[in-house]
């Protein structure tokens, strides 16, 4: 079938809290006449990106347009979640013009595109291209530099390097986010980093709060299912991507009197425990917002979001590489 009969997708890839979600929510206000969808794969078992671009939906994009499945990869779950998913966005009484993928930040690309050749959607869909993120301060900083993993025995490269690597050898474009918060200097040795691990020229583009032309993005035609020998990926020839090198672990708060007390706990935790991610909901006393929590290692955000629906329920999720959950610690940490 022709791919102009086919509905294009885009793959938005890159580790944890390189700006995903945020790219996304830029996309569904900007989607200039498209009709939107969008499937948001989370790694822990509390869902916090779908509900952020849900509050941003859109006649664009309507939040019925925006699904998400917690607690797994899409990539490792192709048949019991991803098929279902595509063809419960594909059978909308208003089909999408374009679908947008957001992936786990642990996830492989490259096993996802595979899935693009199961019979019940390769005649329906096509991967338009794959985008992945790169935080520039992370990469300058060699959060993704290659090394000998931790942990008693370990005898191999450092899972977040490998993941990384097959992010950006599965891309068409590369995003370097976050480039307000680096100066010039990282920028540079981001841009070095990534050119010495693609396997082929990519182009890179720095961005800002996701603030991008999606004309850039959108519209690629990569048909990148059909061109997976140019992808390389450190699990090729391995039938199942395993994800115990990394772990999650939910926290349950009480309402909270001081966001700084909060942030600075958070802080604390990452630096000690060597946390990758944090990132959920807070109520704080005395204000009807909830309070959206983002940290990535020892980088937090913060913002009031929107009022609370339901109950005022604090939520984190903290995520770390498997030798470096510590649940009883986590939990004496954030609680105070």
């Amino acid at each position: 079938m022709s791919t102009l009969s086919k509905t294009p997708v885009t793959v938005v890839t890159g580790f944890l809290g390189a700006g995903k979600t945020t790219l996304i929510r830029h996309l569904i206000a900007n989607a200039g006449g498209r009709r939107l969808a969008v499937l948001v794969n989370e790694f822990g078992t509390a869902g916090v990106d779908g509900e952020i671009l849900k509050s941003c939906a859109n006649p664009d994009c309507p939040d019925n347009n925006i699904l998400e499945l917690a607690n797994g990869c899409i990539c490792c779950t192709v048949a019991d979640d991803f098929i279902p998913a595509m063809e419960q966005l594909l059978a909308l009484p208003q089909p999408p013009d374009h679908i947008l993928i957001e992936t786990s930040g642990l996830a492989l690309p490259k096993p996802l595109l595979r899935a693009f050749d199961w019979p019940a959607v390769r005649s329906r869909i096509t991967v338009d291209g794959v985008i992945a993120l790169a935080d520039a301060e992370a990469l300058a900083a060699g959060n993704f530099d290659e090394g000998q993993a931790q942990g008693e025995g370990a005898d191999h490269d450092s899972p977040l390097a490998e993941v990384f690597e097959d992010q950006v050898n599965c891309a068409d474009i590369i995003l370097l986010t976050k480039a307000d918060l680096a100066d010039a200097e990282t920028r540079r040795t981001a841009r070095d980093k990534l050119a010495a691990i693609a396997h082929r020229d990519l182009p890179v583009i720095e961005v800002a709060d996701g603030v991008v032309d999606p004309r850039i993005i959108l519209g690629l035609g990569a048909e990148a299912e059909a061109d997976l020998d140019a992808r390389p990926s450190h699990h090729d020839g391995a039938d199942d991507h395993e994800h115990d090198d990394f772990d999650s672990v939910v926290i349950d708060l009480p309402e909270i009197a001081d966001p700084a007390d909060l942030v600075a706990r958070i802080e604390r935790l990452a630096r000690e425990n060597r946390i990758l991610r944090v990132k959920g909901h807070v109520a704080v006393a005395g204000k009807p917002m909830r309070l959206l929590v983002q940290a990535v290692g020892a980088r937090v955000r913060q913002q009031y979001d929107q009022p609370w629906q339901g109950p005022r329920a604090s939520r984190l999720v903290v995520i770390a590489e498997h030798h470096d959950i510590d649940e009883p610690a986590i939990r004496r940490a954030l609680a105070g």
